[in-house]
């Protein structure tokens, strides 16, 4: 399952699914309005195999990564957010749920940053 924070522009969602991505939103389809940040990490337990793209930084953190999801933190502009997720889920190494499963991810327009549970540092990756 693939889910975008409850910060991210509506038009966003709306432009992956247009191509063809399944995504839900936090207070739109799955979780609620208002959910903290602090709600999201269990929720995400809660789940298999998701993915959860936020723009807020507080999810690009190593000690977050977890066989039960990845999480995507971007760091980019709000109008870009459909492009980098489209990336994200096309990119060789991340475009099955398995390769992206117990990894946290620091998406810029440079490239990204991918932590895995047991590695001692992040491989990165230029676009």
């Amino acid at each position: 399952m693939n889910i975008l924070d409850e910060n991210i522009d509506d038009k966003q969602r709306l432009v992956l699914r247009a191509r063809g991505i399944i995504i839900h939103q936090i207070g739109v389809d799955v979780g609620h309005k208002g959910m903290d940040d602090e709600q999201i990490i269990p929720f995400l337990h809660s789940l298999r195999d998701t993915s959860f793209f936020s723009r807020d930084e507080d999810f690009g953190l190593r000690q977050l990564c977890h066989p039960r999801y990845c999480l995507v933190c971007l760091l980019v502009d709000e109008k870009d957010v459909a492009k980098f997720v489209l990336r994200v889920l096309r990119h060789p190494e991340l475009n099955t749920k398995a390769k992206r499963m117990d990894s946290v991810l620091r998406v810029s327009y440079e490239g990204m940053g991918i932590w895995r549970r047991h590695a001692e540092r992040a491989h990165y990756i230029h676009w």
